[in-house]
């Protein structure tokens, strides 16, 4: 019974916009994973990359009209390719769903690229500074008065980390969650007398793309005790929407985390010597 009512179906042609729907659908997740790994791997300039990024978005919006267009024709003339279209959509919809939400949060969040702890005095770039002077790069100077207030305004929390230890555990805690989350670290410097002051410069990737963002990390002595500021940029662009506030925030959760386990380890006990009595003396 079932075949024969499927016989006359299969028999219609194929609809042509459907298969262009699908086509291009496929042809626009080429385009899209040539850019993340061009980008990624640095095969060439972020602008060719971020061309073929953005060629990619546009065939899939093409595939999704040409996918209405083979759904009105099937519906009036009852041709195959419903399959395809529907293939089309799913991954049309897969490819376009993460740079919508991009969208929407860089209507959201203000356009800023620069967050530090200590907008007054940012911890600087200087190994990284020769790495942010190609075409389209950001400076290495701080972003300036505008950026310090936006960040007040929609990320109060950023402030400086203040902690209870010294500032050489402050530096090996700070470079050991650096290391953890696989910062590719340029430059370390160890705090050594007389100011005792220890910076840590490294490039972190945001998760998809992978693109560079700078970090700088400055720990100083206060007394006893350390306090921490960190910076973190995006190379390029003008708004990061979002990522390096993110990554501030996470860091200072991570490093007071780590400064609070490490403040209730119980000190180590030196090893007692033990007394040699005196030696007697023989009388003669």
């Amino acid at each position: 019974m079932a075949r024969r009512f499927s016989a006359p179906y299969q028999s219609e042609p194929v609809s042509g916009l459907a298969s262009w729907a699908r086509n291009l659908a496929v042809f626009a997740v080429v385009a899209v994973l040539v850019s993340i790994i061009i980008v990624r791997f640095g095969f060439l300039e972020i602008k060719p990359a971020l061309a073929t990024f953005f060629g990619g978005l546009a065939i899939a919006g093409l595939s999704i009209l040409f996918g209405l267009a083979g759904f009105a024709a099937i519906w009036q003339n009852g041709s195959r390719g419903m399959a395809r279209i529907l293939f089309a959509f799913v991954i049309n919809a897969l490819i376009l769903a993460y740079p919508a939400y991009l969208a929407f949060q860089y209507r959201k969040l203000p356009a800023i690229h620069d967050i530090t702890t200590d907008p007054i005095d940012p911890p600087r770039f200087e190994a990284l500074a020769r790495l942010r002077t190609g075409d389209g790069a950001n400076p290495a100077v701080y972003a300036g008065l505008y950026s310090a207030e936006q960040q007040r305004h929609f990320y109060p929390d950023i402030e400086p980390i203040e902690l209870e230890i010294s500032v050489d555990r402050a530096y090996a805690l700070s470079l050991q969650i650096a290391n953890k989350r696989k910062w590719l670290i340029i430059d370390e410097r160890p705090p050594q007398p007389p100011r005792r002051i220890g910076r840590i410069e490294a490039v972190a990737r945001t998760p998809i793309m992978g693109f560079r963002e700078d970090v700088s990390i400055r720990i100083v002595p206060d007394g006893d005790d350390s306090r921490v500021d960190i910076r973190s940029a995006s190379r390029y662009f003008e708004s990061d929407l979002g990522s390096n506030a993110a990554r501030v925030s996470k860091f200072i959760d991570d490093l007071n985390t780590a400064a609070d386990a490490d403040a209730l380890k119980p000190a180590k006990k030196a090893p007692v010597v033990p007394v040699k009595p005196p030696a007697k003396t023989v009388k003669k």
